[in-house]
């Protein structure tokens, strides 16, 4: 395979190795959401998470390998976590009462609103007709698009935080450091989060050293450490039957969307579906946009308008990669913002992204060996990639407070609500509301207040 002509290599300033840093990244930073995913929406079925694993893992090499041929960008998808939480815990949930059918088995509700998730991913991919998808992009004001790298940003080292253990939730305050006097009586938190420490320690000297896959050296050298520590125990075993859970992903998962949904509501429930349906195309659309942009602009991937090279392509595989997703049995799948981990390597074309596809499609014979990876030795990543991404707050206008509000909400609502959705969504409609309040009504468009005007339906539904 002609690398260089497939994929523009030195047009984009990298290399071979350097791509192939970044996808290794990338896999390292992200994986942890195809193991953790089918936890959530197994709810202790077994057969049920092995299909729902299954169909993680080829939904994100599919929507990997889309992003690496179809866009050539060194962003990848996954199921996402927000979105695998909402479908998880409102999604299955709200289709076993909008049908009546109180005691629903999980694998039902699993598959009604799969069918949801399909129907919210034609829709996505259906704003590129007409310019609708432009028309969007278009009314997110400027100030707002450079205030999502730093939003982006904040919400990535806020994951790396919770996930190194070094923030902890408290009853109190929400979120407190950990206890580290605590060591003697419980040194398991305590060490994990030191080690996570460690882990940022050695990537930012590898950083500032300029030595290439400082962060992946960070995480083999945390992992290393986390088990020399006794901080991660070794699995009691790493057996796997592949052919097991083969058939429990062609029971459950493969095809098996459940459009039966739509004829069992009636009433005042389709109401409710039309905001569930509603509600999993805007997250897709502000995620797409919010991670492509916001990671992007932050790492100089932008062309001599400021605009992101290849933003429509890009978001058009993701619209993509959530209908073959579902498809394949997985909730919505989106870019991840461990993405940036990669593009912090040097990752710049869609080199990376067909590395760390490739890298997917192995978990599936490697299963027990990829999840020697602990969490405290990815943390730091996030961590340090939220850093980085951070410098981008310097682009903001902060000078007229009619521009500064909305940008600090875009930023600061991402990581207190773990959600890049909510932030843009609070953000665009403050913009709105103030420039109405202060009598600055030209210097609203009009694709403007169309946008916020269904966010804020959103939020009422």
């Amino acid at each position: 395979m002609n690398f260089e002509k497939l994929f523009k290599l030195k047009q984009n300033n990298t290399t071979v190795r350097t791509e192939v840093m970044a996808g290794i990244t990338i896999f390292f930073a992200s994986v942890f959401a195809i193991l953790t995913i089918p936890n959530l929406i197994g709810q202790g079925d077994v057969t049920l998470m092995n299909g729902v694993f299954v169909a993680g893992v080829l939904s994100a090499a599919a929507g990997s390998l889309l992003k690496a041929f179809a866009a050539n960008l060194p962003f990848v998808q996954v199921p996402g976590m927000g979105l695998g939480s909402f479908f998880a815990f409102t999604a299955m949930p709200a289709v076993a009462v909008m049908t009546g059918i109180i005691d629903m088995p999980a694998v039902r509700q699993y598959q009604m609103a799969l069918a949801l998730v399909f129907i919210s991913g034609i829709a996505f991919v259906a704003t590129s007709i007409g310019g609708i998808r432009q028309f969007i992009i278009d009314g997110v004001p400027q100030n707002i698009k450079l205030a999502l790298g730093a939003g982006i940003g904040l919400f990535i080292a806020a994951l790396g935080l919770r996930q190194s253990g070094l923030i902890v939730a408290n009853p109190g305050t929400l979120v407190a450091l950990v206890d580290f006097s605590s060591f003697s009586e419980n040194p398991t938190p305590v060490l994990g989060a030191l080690l996570s420490l460690a882990g940022l320690a050695i990537m930012v000297v590898l950083f500032a050293k300029k030595v290439k896959g400082g962060i992946l050296i960070g995480i083999i050298v945390t992992t290393i450490l986390a088990y020399l520590t006794g901080h991660t125990p070794w699995p009691e075993t790493f057996s796997f039957s592949l052919a097991g859970v083969g058939r429990d992903f062609l029971d459950v998962s493969f095809l098996r969307l459940d459009f039966s949904l739509f004829t069992s509501v009636s009433g005042a429930a389709w109401g409710s579906l039309f905001a569930l349906g509603f509600t999993f195309f805007l997250i897709n659309l502000l995620d797409a946009l919010g991670t492509i942009y916001g990671i992007a602009s932050a790492n100089g991937m932008v062309d001599e308008k400021g605009e992101v090279t290849g933003l429509q392509r890009g978001m058009t595989v993701d619209a993509l990669g959530t209908v073959i997703g579902s498809l394949f049995g997985s909730s919505s799948t989106a870019t991840t913002v461990s993405s940036a981990a990669g593009i912090a390597e040097g990752g710049r074309t869609g080199l990376t992204s067909l590395v760390t596809g490739v890298l997917f499609l192995s978990i599936i014979f490697l299963a027990p060996l990829v999840n020697l990876i602990p969490l405290v030795a990815t943390a730091p990543a996030l961590i340090f990639v939220g850093c980085l991404m951070m410098t981008h707050i310097k682009e903001v206008d902060f000078s007229d407070v009619t521009e500064t509000v909305p940008a600090f909400l875009t930023i600061v609502i991402m990581p207190m609500t773990s959600s890049i959705g909510n932030g843009t969504s609070i953000g665009l409609i403050s913009y709105v509301v103030i420039k109405l309040l202060t009598g600055r009504f030209k210097e609203i468009k009009l694709s403007s207040v169309v946008i916020a005007a269904f966010l804020l339906l959103q939020f009422i539904l």
